[in-house]
């Protein structure tokens, strides 16, 4: 099976992808994003996919697994994992429309990770129209979580992910044309001042301002950056009344290293702020963590097998580990062969210019269907 022969469509492909993106599902609005996975779902089960849904938990939309028909069902195959849920609040549609320009199509999540995960679904469809059945069976992992650090649902990928042979991410492409092959480790930190309130007004010298102690430890945090381990504070809440000193702030903070040593050593540093002075407390609690994820054998030689279908397609496929996380660092780091960045190419992921590549759509659709054609 040649995968350049499979009549993969950019345009219709667009079409059913904007119906994805025009269904907004920031994580933190469950029902937004069930509502996606409902229209994932219906899609999968008009391709002949058995549906699974499983209900959300700690606030989060639920998970939908999808197991299309095979010889072999049962039998350890490829898992394809990807995330519906994204950065952008309802509403950012009104200002990042859908629209094509030349060969970019913008969008609300379309980069990150709708895109991928759209023709990831046509790669599979392409093989079932073209009566071609696959060495392996196939399960879909779609996700509501990702964009959080996948605190809901890191057990159920972990599961899954055991349950195969493969993991395919299709997670954004690189720049270059590149597929991830590991990825950094992360942590997240949640931050919290108490100080004491008192009239901001009349009796401001007795209060002891939360905000003011949380804005002298973001700058302390910020300080800790190092080429082996960043830092950074992306939110801030704090005070209720702007004529009270303030008595509580809440931040959170990230940590990004490329070894997991360094990031354990940053993880001890972050959690020895905790503490008090000129009686105002500070405190430093541990969120979810992602694992470094470093390529091995198996790894690479997945990689491998991508690399020279890509070849036969005429394209380079360079390969390299990537900072920010995906749900690939928790199955590379399980030992189990991935490959991450199998997605669309484009650029400005949560931003209000997010776009895709559209020939990519067509491109990587053909390398994915190349992959499950193969691998075995």
């Amino acid at each position: 099976m040649n995968p350049a022969n499979l009549p993969f469509d950019s345009e219709a492909m667009l079409q059913g992808l904007r119906n994805w993106v025009e269904c907004e599902s920031p994580t933190w609005d469950a029902g937004a994003v069930n509502r996606m996975l409902d229209i994932a779902a219906r899609d999968m089960a008009i391709m002949g996919a058995t549906i699974e849904r499983i209900g959300g938990r700690q606030g989060f939309g639920g998970v939908i697994r999808a197991r299309f028909p095979h010889p072999k069902q049962g039998e350890p195959g490829i898992l394809i994992a990807g995330h519906m849920d994204t950065v952008h609040p309802v509403g950012t549609i009104e200002k990042l429309t859908w629209r094509r320009e030349g060969g970019k199509c913008y969008g609300p999540g379309i980069y990150d990770m709708k895109g991928g995960n759209y023709l990831s679904l046509e790669a599979i469809r392409q093989l079932a129209r073209a009566s071609f059945t696959t060495p392996l069976p196939i399960t879909v992992l779609f996700t509501p979580d990702e964009e959080v650090g996948t605190p809901s649902t890191r057990d159920i990928i972990e599961a899954e992910a055991a349950r195969n042979k493969y993991v395919l991410v299709p997670e954004p492409g690189r720049a270059d044309n590149g597929v991830t092959t590991g990825r950094y480790a992360i942590a997240r930190f949640n931050l919290e001042a108490t100080g004491r309130p008192s009239h901001a007004g009349a009796t401001l010298s007795a209060g002891r301002s939360a905000i003011r102690e949380m804005a002298r430890q973001i700058l302390a945090i910020d300080a800790m950056t190092t080429d082996d381990c960043t830092f950074s504070v992306g939110v801030v809440h704090g005070g209720q009344w702007v004529n009270c000193v303030a008595t509580t702030a809440t931040g959170e903070a990230l940590s990004m290293a490329k070894r997991q040593a360094d990031l354990d050593r940053g993880v001890e540093r972050m959690l020895a702020l905790s503490g008090s002075a000129n009686d105002v407390s500070f405190k430093v609690t541990r969120g979810v963590t992602r694992p470094v994820w470093e390529p091995d054998a198996g790894t690479m030689a997945l990689y491998e097998k991508a690399r020279g279908i890509a070849e036969s397609l005429g394209a380079k496929l360079p390969h390299a580990s990537s900072g920010g996380g995906s749900d690939g660092n928790f199955t590379g780091a399980m030992g189990i062969p991935t490959l991450d960045g199998l997605g669309v190419r484009g650029g400005n992921g949560h931003m209000l210019e997010e776009f895709i590549e559209v020939d990519s759509l067509v491109e990587r659709g053909r390398l994915m269907a190349g992959l499950l054609a193969t691998l075995e």
